[in-house]
């Protein structure tokens, strides 16, 4: 794995199975200061939310503040979308989609909102020949109240919607989880016709301005949502009529009701409570 390079942090292989997390310095204060926080955030969200099947590993810390992570090994859930989704069958869509529907109910029931849900903060790793699940990760943009945690941070475009006024809450973050699911179902973002990311962020930004804000503001929906197998829970989030994340997560079982994975059908879907967290899946092999 080479090096990576992302907005406010680099990430690179420090040793077999762990990667280190390092934020940039640019040398102007304010920004410097922004991703200073971003990290503290980061640090103290992962050692709060401990081990579980459905985040990211966290190890620990370098002598420098890298933040020290297990390494997923297909990357994150953006570029695996965009490579491979054509092949990827519509059960292991499915359950890619209430994994990441876990992952939120967990992090919830610990007190923090994410802030930033997008398929670039989710992680494919591989826990098995052959299965592949997904990792919530990024938590540097994320709230937690009784913490004093604010990573100041917000998602971009069709995971957001101007309802929320810049507010984070549970249910932005519901919001930003149908959206995902709407990605892992189609391979596109809402209101996007084309699958994949911009090239130019001019382009998205303006995309976002003139497309997406204003449907979502006025509550007019990608028309194709209604055909997918949950195309009603997608609805459901992002019209906030599910009262608490649970509900989505009841909602979206249903559908995995004998649907098949790689030809094997899918074990009986139910979500991992904080107590049963201890059991780590995320851990490279």
């Amino acid at each position: 794995m080479p090096v990576c390079y992302y907005s406010t942090s680099s990430i690179e292989p420090v040793s077999p199975g762990v990667v280190v997390k390092k934020a940039h310095q640019l040398g102007d204060e304010s920004y410097d200061k922004r991703f200073a926080n971003n990290f503290s955030v980061e640090r103290q969200i992962l050692e709060r939310l401990g081990k579980h099947p459905r985040i990211v590993r966290y190890v620990g810390l370098q002598e420098d503040g890298g933040i020290l992570l297990g390494e997923a090994s297909h990357g994150n859930l953006q570029a695996y979308l965009d490579e491979r989704h054509a092949s990827i069958p519509a059960g292991q869509r499915l359950l890619w989609c209430r994994q990441v529907a876990e992952a939120v109910v967990f992090i919830h029931s610990r007190g923090v909102l994410h802030s930033d849900l997008r398929p670039g903060n989710v992680l494919v790793h591989e826990t098995a020949p052959g299965v592949r699940g997904l990792l919530l990760a990024d938590f540097g943009g994320s709230v937690c109240e009784e913490l004093g945690l604010d990573g100041l941070s917000l998602p971009d475009g069709p995971f957001y919607s101007p309802v929320f006024e810049w507010q984070s809450s549970v249910l932005l973050d519901v919001f930003g989880m149908a959206s995902i699911f709407y990605t892992i179902l189609t391979g596109r973002w809402p209101y996007k016709p084309t699958p994949g990311r911009f090239q130019k962020v001019d382009d998205r930004l303006e995309w976002e301005d003139k497309v997406v804000y204003p449907n979502f503001k006025l509550e007019k929906f990608p028309d194709d949502v209604t055909d997918l197998p949950a195309g009603d829970v997608i609805l459901a989030c992002w019209k906030r009529e599910f009262a608490t994340d649970k509900d989505a997560l009841a909602a979206l079982d249903r559908y995995l009701d004998g649907v098949e994975v790689r030809g094997d059908k899918c074990a009986e879907p139910r979500a991992v409570t904080e107590e049963e967290g201890g059991r780590d899946e995320s851990m490279a092999t």
